[in-house]
């Protein structure tokens, strides 16, 4: 008879345990759809998983947790900083020019342009880490979405050892308010 009570015993531990456990999983999913619900972000960090969608194109993965390589044409989209349709905002863009592209390809120009209205264009002619800032008219700001298209005009093409397009290294790209 003991023996049939210590089973049963141990049968509805391992009951509570798994009904626990599948409570927890639930809240994780209730804690996701409310992340999501909160929309897109004013400033992308290239290793946050969480704004990865807003990465439209021409980024490749993320590498040492934290920044990618971009080809020479890469965009995303950005949510505009609170005021901007009236004030404006300004675009920050964290970066790094690699040696190997200087000593491959010479100087870059790194052209931006938010919703279609281009910004000063600036080149670079020596490696080395970046802050790029423009400052974004607000009548760029006409719906909840700013899409940042940027070109480089010139990358290196896929070859050995690697095959993929190389741009710059991008850290992080965001507006903010002014």
């Amino acid at each position: 008879m003991r023996a049939l009570v210590r089973n049963i015993s141990f049968l509805l531990l391992i009951l509570f345990l798994v009904i626990g456990m599948a409570n927890c999983k639930r809240k994780k999913k209730v804690a996701s759809a409310a992340e999501q619900e909160q929309g897109m972000a004013s400033m992308v960090h290239m290793a946050d998983p969480r704004t990865g969608a807003q990465l439209v194109r021409g980024f490749h993965t993320v590498e040492q947790n934290a920044w990618r390589w971009t080809m020479a044409r890469f965009t995303v989209i950005l949510k505009p900083p609170s005021g901007a349709a009236v004030k404006g905002a300004t675009l920050l863009m964290k970066f790094t020019v690699p040696d190997t592209i200087i000593n491959r390809l010479g100087k870059v120009t790194l052209t931006a342009s938010v919703d279609g209205r281009q910004l000063a264009p600036e080149t670079y002619d020596a490696a080395g880490d970046y802050v790029l800032t423009r400052d974004v008219p607000a009548s760029a700001f006409t719906s909840e979405v700013a899409t940042v298209d940027f070109v480089l005009d010139k990358a290196l093409p896929p070859g050995d050892p690697d095959q993929r397009e190389l741009g710059i290294v991008v850290n992080s790209i965001g507006l903010q308010a002014r």
